[in-house]
């Protein structure tokens, strides 16, 4: 591995790092996708979601993180693989979300794993496709 994988992929785990650090910050997630990203997001084995372009991706991520109070997310393995200014990688991850629904909170407690394409674009690096695998999603009652 020459040096400038290595410092690409340490590049690319603080790319992944700061998208689940910034939780539920949708706009400054945005800036982290490239404008033309794809993203596809399976529950279980089905296809919800199919965005096309990063106007797309903000508005339904907005969408789906409104009801979202507060919120946990905890990478684990992340497999990169570098060919110049592109790069694929699969990031583990675990995100918790809480909600509140008639006067009490939920947590939905999901299992993802991330299959993603990435591009270094004027000197960073971008997602620019990302397939989300929810393969476990739990919701209950928070502290029940």
């Amino acid at each position: 591995m020459t040096l400038e994988e290595m410092q690409a992929k340490i590049e690319i785990q603080e790319l992944a790092g700061t998208f689940s650090n910034l939780e539920i910050n949708v706009p400054a997630q945005m800036a982290l996708f490239t404008k033309d990203t794809q993203v596809k997001v399976y529950m279980g084995e089905n296809l919800v979601f199919d965005i096309h372009g990063v106007e797309e991706l903000e508005k339904i991520f907005s969408q789906f993180t409104a009801s979202v109070k507060r919120s946990h997310h905890m990478n684990g393995q992340h497999v990169i693989k570098v060919d110049g200014d592109t790069a694929t990688g699969i990031l583990y991850c675990r995100a918790a979300l809480v909600t509140e629904e008639d006067g009490k909170e939920f947590i939905s407690d999901n299992f993802i794993w991330y299959e993603d394409t990435y591009a270094k674009i004027d000197g960073k690096w971008l997602i620019k496709a990302r397939t989300s695998h929810f393969t476990i999603s739990d919701k209950h009652i928070l502290g029940a």
